[in-house]
């Protein structure tokens, strides 16, 4: 009896070990994936029938609310904008959970945190409950025109501030309606989210921020910091050779020019004429492996943006690829090969020229106030990353600006009035399709003459026919043009402000 009363303990005691482990596991290893998985309804289920802040525009629209839900529920969420700002405010549902700035600042919109608990003690006497409103950097005005211009073209559109990582734009189709999701007929948004998991474009997913393509030769801005902070490049120097064809080591598939062209030249030229053979040679004879590998990873690349919206993609650099194998180096350093990149990354990397080569940490929250209008928090700036020094950043600068009056990026400043400096560089990235398809980049910056640019924007149409470098340029640069008019313009008055 006592032997079987002694196995019984001791498999009692493994059971008590496995349970601990398991619950270690959850609790401690596992907390931040199970928190962040948009089918953990948990905290929904507890705020559901709490009152719920507003989230608005830094331009004062209304993007999400709760109103009386006129049902067994006391509050509805609502979102009036429907799809503009889907991909940023996400959505708040019983059965569905939450996702993007719901789920990011849930605990603020309901009201918790330490800057409401502070102010219990005085709700003891007040005959409500509090809440947070956030405001967003997004400004309504500017996102409706890059709705506008993409039109019905699938792709993304990133404005950024320079200056503080403010985002003032993020939009990408395809796109959805949240409302669809936060009803409270539950069988009609179970319907709605099988259809939109169902759907092989992921119109959930934002692909400005969560989904990354071959960057073309926008990338060729992040080849020229390598080249000038870490390969001895510089205005005058070295004057890469005009040719039609650039063979790495002697070795591999030489690099050709968009048609066949030739080119060369210095800095200000081959990135006017966007020059696949003077980039790549830069990237394997200048810059070299190692400082490539060290400016991408400088702007972002192969880390996580620490953006305030959740499950950010990672850009990538291919480090194992390219390390000992110049002909791969070469078609990664004009953005082919497995580079790939957000269209947020991309807008980041123009950021940083504009912004004396500072990165700095972008943001979609720019302050949140109790139910009475004071505020709780208030995004503070901060620099994420420094790719380059000041002077390199001042000399790209005028690289891209020479790109805007010379070169193939002169439709970026069509609609930008007045006295205002723009730098861009466009890009193309073909697909490998048949017949030829490309995706058509352009990335940029404006601002009044002498001063840090106030924004910074990417533009990825995808899909486009044909395969010439002047795609971005024909496509892309007209939306970004209009973008960037709209962000340097005072914010519209929300309507009946």
């Amino acid at each position: 009896m006592s032997k079987q009363i002694r196995n019984l303990g001791v498999f009692l005691a493994c059971c008590y070990a496995a349970l601990f482990l398991q619950v270690n596991r959850l609790t401690i290893f596992q907390a931040d994936e199970l928190q962040d998985d948009p089918r953990n309804n948990r905290q929904v289920v507890r705020d559901f029938s709490r009152p719920r802040g507003t989230i608005e525009t830094a331009d004062g629209v209304v993007v999400a609310e709760s109103v009386d839900s006129q049902d067994q529920f006391k509050f509805q969420r609502t979102y009036p904008t429907g799809d503009l700002f889907a991909h940023v405010t996400g959505f708040f549902a019983f059965q569905l959970g939450s996702t993007g700035v719901e789920r990011e600042y849930n605990s603020e919109l309901a009201g918790r945190g330490l800057g409401f608990d502070l102010q219990e003690l005085d709700d003891l006497f007040v005959d409500r409950e509090r809440v947070g409103n956030v405001t967003l950097s997004l400004r309504n005005d500017v996102q409706q025109i890059a709705r506008d211009q993409l039109g019905q073209r699938e792709g993304s559109v990133v404005a950024v501030d320079p200056r503080n990582g403010e985002i003032i734009a993020l939009w990408s189709l395809p796109s959805y309606d949240p409302n669809l999701l936060a009803t409270h007929d539950f069988p009609a948004a179970e319907a709605a989210s099988e259809a939109l998991n169902a759907d092989p474009e992921e119109p959930t997913r934002s692909r400005a921020y969560r989904e990354r393509e071959f960057p073309g030769s926008t990338f060729k801005v992040v080849t020229a910091t390598a080249g000038v902070e870490r390969g001895g490049v510089t205005e005058d120097s070295p004057d890469y050779p005009v040719q039609s064809e650039y063979q790495a080591a002697g070795i591999g598939t030489p690099i050709g020019n968009f048609g066949g062209g030739s080119c060369g030249g210095t800095l200000f030229v081959i990135l006017q004429n966007s020059c696949n053979t003077a980039f790549a040679q830069m990237g394997v004879e200048q810059a070299q492996a190692p400082g490539m590998t060290a400016t991408a990873e400088a702007y972002g690349f192969n880390q996580e943006v620490p953006i305030d919206l959740p499950d950010p993609v990672r850009s990538r650099w291919p480090t194992e690829v390219v390390t000992d194998n110049p002909p791969f180096l070469a078609q990664a350093s004009i953005g082919q090969n497995e580079v790939q990149s957000t269209p947020l990354q991309m807008a980041l990397v123009a950021a940083a020229v504009a912004n004396d080569g500072k990165v700095m940490r972008p943001h979609v929250m720019r302050e949140i106030l109790d139910d009475q209008g004071d505020v709780v928090e208030r995004y503070e700036p901060s620099t994420w990353t420094t790719p380059m020094s000041e002077e390199t950043s001042r000399l790209l600068r005028e690289a891209m600006v020479s790109v805007v009056t010379d070169g193939t990026a002169q439709r970026l400043d069509d609609e930008v009035e007045g006295d205002v400096v723009v730098g861009g560089k466009t890009g193309t990235a073909q697909i490998g399709s048949d017949p030829p398809r490309s995706h058509a980049w352009i990335i940029g910056f404006a601002g009044p003459e002498g001063e840090v640019p106030h924004v910074a924007v990417a533009v990825l149409v995808e899909g486009q026919e044909g395969a010439s470098e002047q795609t971005g340029g024909r496509v892309a640069a007209p939306i970004a043009s209009a973008v960037l008019a709209a962000a340097l313009a005072p914010p519209a008055a929300p309507a009946g402000g």
